[in-house]
Formats: C-alpha cells, structure tokens, sequence
C-alpha cells in the first residue's frame, strides 16, 4: 500500500517523466531520496510504473503503460 503523501509524489514524478525520458542520473538527482518515509522512486519502480533501459549508450528512465494508467486513474 502506498501512502497519499508518496502516492501524490509519485503523480509528480510520473507526470514529469511523461513529457519525455529522461537521463537516470537527472532522474536520481531529483528524486532519490534515503528517507524511508518517502520512498518515491522505489515505490514508483517496484509497481512497475517507471522502466530503466539503455538507448544510445545512455540509461534513460520512461514511464511505463502502467505509469500512464496510474495518471489517467487520478
């Protein structure tokens, strides 16, 4: 179960993601954090919502179909 108070961080980071990929280390500089009560990124990576891949000799990070439908349920 994700808290309301990550649950709309991970709106926002879904919703900065779906105006393109992005670079993964822009996307750790913003959204990494070591607290555990704000889990954001990993929350948003363990349902599946962000997907890591390699592309051009980058790793880019893109918001899944899952990650769109969880924009469009809100």
């Amino acid at each position: 179960m994700v808290d309301t108070v990550v649950e709309a961080l991970i709106r926002d980071l879904l919703a900065w993601l779906a105006k393109g990929e992005r670079d993964y280390g822009e996307v750790m500089d913003a959204w990494r954090t070591s607290c555990p009560k704000l889990p954001v990124w990993e929350d948003a990576n363990d349902l599946g919502l962000v997907a890591v891949e390699r592309a051009n000799g980058r790793t880019i990070v893109r918001i899944t179909p899952a990650g769109l439908a969880f924009l469009d349920r809100r």
